[in-house]
């Protein structure tokens, strides 16, 4: 199991298309993490979960991504954060980079996420 001290790593995860969401959270929760999925940035601003790293999407139906993990590490701990999107171009790269975000691109392959995560959380990966 990935753990940070006695428990679990926790990850919070936020994309709007719910069978991405599904099977992200299946996939993780199988890789041991403790995942909180959220369909939109607005409930997870009204009750944030605590997290050791954010796994956000950059398009949202009511906020972007940057913003949603911005506005977070503004309400308490500043988790590592990765966004996930497809094709970022240079302004979303310095954006992101400014940030401190890492950027994983879609079609989620290959075990990028999964490495950024381990890496984000200081984990060793495979």
């Amino acid at each position: 199991m990935l753990a940070i001290g006695s428990r679990p790593t926790r990850i919070t995860l936020v994309e709007d298309d719910v069978s991405l969401l599904g099977a992200l959270t299946f996939a993780l929760e199988a890789d041991g993490y403790a995942v909180a999925p959220y369909a939109a940035a607005r409930p997870l601003l009204e009750d944030p979960p605590d997290a050791d790293c954010l796994v956000v999407d950059l398009k949202l139906p009511d906020m972007d991504g940057l913003s949603l993990i911005s506005r977070l590490r503004s309400l308490g701990p500043q988790p590592p954060a990765i966004l996930i999107t497809t094709n970022p171009d240079d302004r979303l790269r310095r954006a992101a980079a400014a940030a401190h975000v890492a950027i994983v691109e879609k079609p989620l392959m290959g075990g990028e996420l999964r490495r950024r995560i381990a890496q984000a959380v200081g984990e060793a990966s495979d």
